[in-house]
């Protein structure tokens, strides 16, 4: 049995996730990486010291496969954060409906499985899980309809499994981020003009880091952070709830 925590992280490789991975290894945390390109994970792996697990979290079979195997392995398990989503900037009426169920299936299908894998073996001795929701499922932006409707889902989600899990010492939270820097947001932020744009729709005048979201991921999957379920800890540069003109 491994005497450090262990953590499943799926979207491992991406900004925020890759980020995650590397402050809970400096921690001293053991790491069971799921990403869906293999070279990716795998060097993220040797870079973190974790357990490189290749999988697609659009198929709950393969997300029970990586709690499987981590509570096989190592025999504790003492949470697990899904970073998988997208970002799609379309009204409604332009919207496909392959795109809008593209949205649901990476955002909120996948947040779905997350705690459908994780909710039984973490009941055994308690432990964390950790979604990712968004700013734009808090306050209403324009052309955000399909990515507004997953993220606020995730929410939901949230919530109703941290009343479900919690006498059991599971604790289930979301953080909100506003629009980071990252694989993800590159084709929204390639031009000056999107870059100012998304820049004044922060309060705080800025894109977000992966650096100014990851403490909050760690905090919550932290085993002293006992105290803290059904939360939605926003790390937005006040685009969910300021208003400054």
């Amino acid at each position: 049995m491994s005497s450090s925590p262990v953590y499943v992280l799926l979207g491992a490789t991406g900004g925020i996730g890759s980020e995650v991975a590397r402050q809970l290894a400096d921690e001293g945390a053991q790491l069971v990486l799921g990403a869906r390109t293999q070279s990716d994970v795998e060097a993220l792996a040797d870079e973190t010291g974790g357990d490189a697990f290749p999988l697609d979290a659009t198929s709950f079979e393969e997300v029970q496969s990586i709690v499987d195997h981590t509570t096989e392995t190592y025999d504790r398990f003492d949470g697990i954060a899904n970073f998988v989503g997208s970002i799609l900037l379309k009204p409604a009426h332009l919207t496909s409906l392959d795109e809008y169920r593209e949205q649901i299936e990476l955002n909120l299908d996948t947040a779905f499985h997350t705690v459908k894998a994780a909710g039984r073996p973490l009941m055994k001795k308690g432990g964390s899980i950790v979604l990712m929701t968004s700013a734009v499922a808090r306050t209403g932006l324009k052309n955000h309809e399909a990515i507004a409707a997953a993220k606020g889902g995730v929410t939901g989600l949230m919530r109703a499994a941290a009343a479900s899990y919690a006498n059991r010492g599971v604790r289930v939270n979301c953080v909100a981020p506003g629009l980071v820097e990252s694989r993800m947001s590159k084709q929204i932020l390639s031009s000056d003009a999107g870059r100012k744009q998304s820049e004044q729709m922060h309060p705080l005048g800025r894109v977000g880091q992966p650096e100014d979201v990851a403490p909050a991921v760690t905090w919550l999957l932290d085993p002293e952070t006992d105290w803290v379920t059904g939360q939605v800890i926003g790390v937005d540069g006040g685009l969910g709830t300021v208003r400054t003109g």
